[in-house]
């Protein structure tokens, strides 16, 4: 590529990355690709490859349509021309990505017979907390099927409390389950038999 622009671009707490770049005379194109969180939100490309059989078009040229390019889009990202194309693909990685639960205190979740868990809900795509997720939690292996429910709040963030239950002598784990519209996701934490001597061995 024989030239190019990168630009970090501020809008809000937001950050954008504009990159330009000629593809050089094999391919003879002026790429520009807005990006934020490594998910490109919009793409504008223009073929010089007419323009490139004129006799004056020379490597100043080449350059200059580059910037001019470049500092286009950047101002189309900063006006508010873009925002509409942005948050649908914002949108679209949103669901491609699906959702994911953190267990947000997983060394001190059991205590003294009472399961306290503080959970959050995020975005895979960007990290954005996800708001009322439905959130479900039980003991796999327990003597009783019992599930225990919970809502995200703004943070994405929820808090599901009981007393453990009775618990078998098979394999045992604390499974936590949230749903999101049409994404969805499960944690299972692998348990021993004996509820105190639980370990957190994630199993997402």
């Amino acid at each position: 590529m024989s030239s190019g622009f990168n630009t970090d671009v501020n809008r809000g707490e937001r950050v954008f990355h504009v990159q330009t770049e000629d593809r050089g005379p094999q391919h003879p194109s002026i790429d520009t690709v807005v990006y934020r969180n490594g998910h490109i939100l919009h793409r504008h490309s223009f073929s010089y490859a007419d323009l490139a059989q004129n006799s004056d078009f020379s490597a100043e040229t080449l350059k200059n349509r580059v910037e001019t390019q470049h500092r286009e889009v950047i101002d189309a990202l900063r006006s508010g021309a873009l925002d509409s194309q942005i948050v649908a693909a914002e949108a679209e990685a949103v669901r491609a990505a699906g959702i994911q639960i953190e267990l947000l205190n997983p060394g001190a979740w059991l205590a003294a017979g009472k399961v306290s868990l503080e959970i959050g809900i995020i975005h895979r795509a960007n990290k954005e907390p996800v708001s009322g997720a439905e959130i479900q939690a039980s003991i796999a292996g327990a003597l009783n099927d019992a599930v225990h429910r919970a809502t995200s709040g703004d943070r994405g963030r929820a808090t599901i409390q009981f007393d453990l239950p009775p618990l078998g002598k098979g394999d045992l784990a604390l499974i936590i389950r949230a749903q999101s519209e049409s994404m969805n996701d499960e944690l299972r934490f692998a348990m021993r038999s004996r509820a105190k001597t639980t370990q957190a061995e994630a199993k997402p």
